[in-house]
């Protein structure tokens, strides 16, 4: 049988990969200060309804459990992170700076690079309406990627801001009724004909193409350019009116992270969304966050062939040279591992050689031997690197160990 459609299994090198993928994203949240929460796999459903509509139906995996609620799982973070921070919003210190790694599940065609299950980092700064937690946001997604020795030539960080459309559509007299639907056709001005665009806009079609060909002068870009410069960080971005994010609920800023050849879907995407725990029922409170996929940066790191994950060595493979396992034997490995060795030997009585093929298969970095003369206070141990074997005290064992310790 095969996994189902847009799922995937995680064999032992992909988990290493993941798992890879997943330290580098904990530790650059680390050296930013934010901290990991999480939440349910399984939400109610009127979580998403409330800032999707009943549209939300055809894109998750939803059903009625057995106490007859309507749940789904969980497509997105953000209005998880939302129902948590409303219910405990008084207990923290604010900004809020939290971060996750969640598997998130949707219900749309699989296709390269967006798959019906992925995980994703999802970092987030509650409570600080200033464009200062933009920018910090914005480096930290650059300072992800650099951590995987992504450089400038790799990706670039568009930048936008739904403030600049919005007070676009007051000037010409939108209701605030349509602004979605304009905001939904540029999402799509790269994924769609010109002339199906141009249907979309309207009247206003000139007049918008004009301004994504040449963006005017705005005050807030100029803080945004700023703030990225003084950080070193002024080649990673550019400013991008095109960019506009497809769901409702953002409400300033947004960015997107794309490979500079353009081969690759979105890496990272993100802005602000003031209104989003006003819309759930909590309090009006500002945030701002992003959400970086893994599947997206997987397929980059995996054509650069920049990172290669390996596994964790072996320390000590034991080698029972009779055959028989000798109880103080037995006793030595179950002590070497509480202290911390990975130890690993053949269940069932084997010749020496094949014990020492295992050991060598297994990329131990030292075999010991375990005979008669561990009554006596005595083992062997060899070195697998470098080919040398001598005997030790077993009292001294751990400590030598130690002393090699990587």
């Amino acid at each position: 049988m095969q996994p189902l459609p847009g799922f995937r299994d995680f064999y032992p090198p992909d988990c290493a990969f993941r798992n890879l993928i997943f330290s580098r994203w904990r530790e650059s949240c680390r050296r930013f200060n934010f901290v990991e929460y999480d939440g349910p796999l399984l939400e109610p459903i009127e979580l998403y309804q409330k800032k999707s509509g009943d549209e939300i139906f055809g894109q998750i995996y939803h059903f009625i459990d057995k106490g007859s609620r309507a749940v789904a799982l969980r497509p997105e973070m953000t209005p998880t992170l939302a129902r948590m921070i409303e219910a405990h919003f008084k207990e923290y210190r604010k900004p809020i700076k939290w971060f996750s790694i969640p598997q998130l599940f949707r219900y749309e065609r699989a296709q390269r690079g967006r798959l019906r299950e992925h995980y994703q980092l999802n970092c987030d700064i509650v409570g600080e309406a200033g464009l200062e937690a933009d920018i910090e946001l914005i480096n930290l997604a650059i300072d992800i990627l650099l951590s995987f020795d992504l450089g400038k030539e790799d990706f670039v960080v568009r930048i936008s801001d739904r403030h600049f459309w919005t007070e676009f559509l007051r000037k010409k007299g939108i209701s605030e009724d349509n602004w979605y639907a304009f905001f939904q056709a540029i999402d799509k001005i790269e994924r769609e004909p010109k002339e199906e665009i141009e249907k979309r806009l309207g009247a206003l079609a000139k007049e918008v193409f004009e301004i994504l060909e040449n963006p005017p002068c705005w005050e807030r870009f100029d803080i945004i350019l700023e703030g990225l410069h003084n950080r070193g960080l002024g080649e990673f971005v550019r400013i991008d009116l095109g960019i506009v994010r497809g769901l409702a609920y953002y409400t300033g800023v947004v960015y997107e992270v794309f490979d500079r050849l353009g081969k690759f879907r979105a890496i990272a995407g993100g802005g602000r969304y003031d209104d989003l725990l006003k819309q759930i029922g909590g309090e009006d409170i500002a945030a701002s966050g992003f959400g970086m996929g893994d599947v997206v940066l997987g397929e980059i790191l995996r054509e650069k062939q920049i990172i290669q994950p390996s596994f964790p060595r072996l320390d000590v493979y034991v080698v029972f040279p009779e055959g028989e396992k000798i109880p103080k034997g037995l006793l030595l490995i179950e002590k070497l591992r509480r202290s911390g060795f990975s130890v690993d030997f053949s269940f069932y009585p084997s010749k020496l050689k094949k014990q020492l093929a295992i050991a060598q298969s297994l990329n131990a970095r030292f075999a010991l031997f375990v005979s008669e003369s561990i009554e006596e206070g005595v083992v062997e141990i060899k070195n697998m690197d470098e080919r040398t074997q001598f005997s030790l005290p077993v009292d001294k064992l751990i400590e030598w160990l130690n002393q090699r310790a990587t």
